[in-house]
């Protein structure tokens, strides 16, 4: 009988353990976003602002190293396009971002690193304003590669600190208009900062 209750007790205690451990967390951020210099053909020449916005992301821990995160980021810039060094083009543009990722990440003390592998879209969609020159361009969507690696620091259990830096590898927009495409990737970089609450 005595073996049987502590049988029971061990188990519960088990029990507890695993519904206290966070599984889960969801995480907002302050972001930039830095463009290169794209020379496409025809002499076109793309590039975008410096940018500030921001991102939110949910993870789901599959095991103590591995996760899987879904990210939606929002920010609005500037495209820039010379056309045969006599043609400039402005877009004033809001960039979304839907992607997911798998996570690996270490444990030392209070700091996780973790490096992401991921795809997903980037929508670009103009805002015709007085930032936009060319008054017919349309929404651009575009499927995008991404990467990146961070640092998280443990506050408590439930919140940590984020840093990180996140890369999209996607073809540079167009707009729909002919003359502004270049048919060329470009690197996106992304950095971020955030906190986030485990549950």
């Amino acid at each position: 009988m005595k073996k049987t209750i502590l049988l029971g007790v061990l188990m519960l205690t088990a029990a507890v353990g695993v519904a206290q451990e966070s599984r889960q967390d969801v995480s907002f951020s302050g972001t930039g976003l830095f463009g290169p210099t794209i020379h496409g053909p025809a002499s076109v020449v793309a590039s975008s602002t410096g940018a500030l916005g921001l991102l939110t992301s949910y993870r789901y821990m599959l095991t103590p190293h591995s996760a899987l995160e879904l990210n939606y980021s929002f920010i609005q810039n500037n495209q820039r396009y010379v056309v045969g060094n006599a043609y400039r083009y402005r877009v004033h543009s809001r960039e979304q971002e839907a992607t997911g990722a798998y996570i690996f990440s270490m444990t030392f003390k209070r700091y996780n690193p973790f490096v992401e592998v991921g795809g997903g879209t980037l929508i670009f969609t103009p805002v015709l304003d007085n930032g936009t020159t060319e008054l017919g361009t349309k929404s651009t969507k575009g499927l995008t590669g991404l990467f990146g690696g961070g640092l998280a620091y443990e506050l408590s259990p439930s919140f940590d600190i984020r840093a990180e830096y996140r890369g999209f590898l996607v073809k540079t927009p167009s707009f729909g208009e002919s003359n502004l495409v270049t048919n060329r990737y470009e690197v996106l970089s992304m950095p971020t900062i955030g906190v986030a609450y485990h549950f």
